[in-house]
């Protein structure tokens, strides 16, 4: 068990190797002397008493109860596990920063404060189930592991809750871990496919708390835009300037939320044909296009996902905005159509009508755009490869497990959030296209939410048009 294991993540070697059932994780060979017992009992002794405070229920709590009823009505004399998951190993003894299952976080509340290996349970009933929540307790100080077990030590980590303490947090029972058997009759999430898909499609539409959680990481991730901007100057300066846009990004993200909702792309030049580039370590150079993808992920977990595409230097050239325009035009025709009764897919065969038009305008096509757009053809998807949407919630590719006829065919339903991000992508080594448009990468993505007539941008305030961003810029600048 994780709990068993000594792990340094600090540097500082733990004060006894003896103290631990299980040997550190590659630390035995330069672990201190193994503690006295006299050094035990004085390390144990004197500590002021503990103030178990209960907080009332968090914002969340409520909303994650009916999720459980829910879960619990469509899955009727079932034992429900849902694991939050265990730390990761980055390399020897430095583990990754944790972050709970989706599913987890959605039908407990628990967020970014979420213990690693805990787990979840709903036991059938007679009238439905029961939820417990098992987790690893803080040890009493009299134990050695809270002073040498950097794992989950308080002298390592900082202080744990306890059960009182999350019970009251989160409105659920809870339990030691050590009190969770598992049994060859559970039906586990990530294992079972019924529970694991119905997990993910019922977050297809979201409730009111999700809804104003992905309007804070919205706002979050407009400032970080800011602030990127705002320091163009001395990040063009910069031999890997794609790092330092990365970085400040990073830095509105640990300010405003918990992390980056995934690994920001940061694509400069050539780099913004790549989809998903993120080893961002080429320069940002004057007179070249910024494609920033990017989202704040807050404390609950949920995530914005944004990308807009900026002029380095202030400016679109003609090819630039001529191409920029072309894409922003995709993103209006797939976002005037939104609304409850659509069906999913509709959206990117809207986007896409405009992506054919423009590049056959450009003589990039073999052959017509009407041509281009029959579904034996689509010749235009050259330059846009990747969808138009996807679900956004918890996950910045949210409801994953969902099956393609609730997904990618399936009905828009208010309540949904997903995105709006149409491309356009001219290699540089891509003889098809003029040579004046070779290496250019646009993107524009928007976080859409379908309201009961049809839908509401919730990033609009970030800049859009070519000329509204070439404002921004120079004000921000300024």
């Amino acid at each position: 068990m994780q709990s068993e294991t000594i792990q340094s993540t600090t540097g500082v070697a733990p004060a006894s190797e003896e103290t631990t059932s299980e040997e550190p994780r590659g630390t035995s060979n330069r672990s201190t002397t193994p503690a006295s017992t006299e050094f035990q009992d004085y390390i144990g002794s004197n500590w002021a008493d503990r103030v178990d405070e209960l907080p009332e229920p968090r914002e969340q709590a409520p909303f994650a109860v009916r999720r459980r009823a829910l879960v619990s009505q469509a899955f009727i004399g079932q034992r429900l596990v849902v694991p939050a998951g265990s730390l990761k190993q980055r390399s020897n003894d430095t583990d990754y920063p944790f972050r709970a299952h989706s599913a987890f976080a959605h039908l407990t509340g628990w967020g970014a404060d979420s213990e690693p290996d805990s787990v979840l349970v709903l036991d059938p009933t007679d009238d439905g189930h029961d939820a417990t929540l098992y987790f690893r307790e803080r040890a009493d100080r009299t134990s050695n592991e809270f002073y040498a077990n950097p794992a989950i030590g308080e002298f390592w980590i900082g202080p744990r809750p306890s059960l009182a303490q999350v019970a009251a947090d989160l409105d659920i029972a809870t339990a030691a871990i050590d009190e969770f058997t598992a049994t060859d009759a559970d039906i586990t999430v990530g294992e079972d496919d019924a529970l694991t898909t119905f997990l993910s499609e019922m977050r297809l539409v979201k409730d009111d708390y999700e809804i104003a959680q992905i309007r804070l990481a919205v706002d979050a991730t407009a400032r970080g835009f800011a602030d990127v901007i705002a320091d163009f100057p001395r990040i063009t300066q910069q031999g890997r300037g794609e790092r330092a846009v990365e970085g400040v990004f990073y830095t509105r993200a640990r300010l405003d939320g918990n992390a980056v909702g995934y690994d920001t792309i940061a694509a400069s030049g050539p780099h913004a044909c790549i989809l998903h580039w993120t080893r961002n370590d080429g320069p940002v150079v004057p007179g070249d296009l910024m494609l920033l993808d990017a989202g704040v992920e807050v404390d609950s977990l949920y995530t914005a996902d944004i990308t807009r595409t900026l002029p380095s230097n202030g400016r679109y050239s003609d090819v630039q905005r001529a191409v920029y325009e072309a894409v922003r035009e995709a993103a209006d025709a797939a976002f005037a159509i939104v609304r409850p009764g659509i069906i999913f897919r509709d959206v990117h065969a809207e986007a896409m009508k405009v992506i054919a038009k423009h590049t056959a305008a450009w003589g990039m096509l073999p052959v017509s755009a009407e041509e281009s757009l029959d579904p034996t053809k689509q010749f235009h998807r050259r330059y846009m490869v990747h969808g138009t949407s996807h679900h956004l919630g918890l996950d910045v590719h949210d409801c994953a497990q969902a099956r393609r006829e609730m997904y990618h065919d399936g009905e828009v339903k208010e309540g949904m959030v997903f995105t709006i991000e149409p491309g356009l992508y001219f290699q540089p080594d891509d003889l098809s296209v003029p040579e004046e448009f070779r290496g250019i990468g646009v993107r524009i993505e928007d976080d859409i939410l379908v309201t009961a007539t049809g839908a509401e941008n919730l990033s609009i305030a970030i800049p859009r048009s070519a000329d509204e961003v070439e404002s921004w810029i120079a004000g921000l600048q300024a």
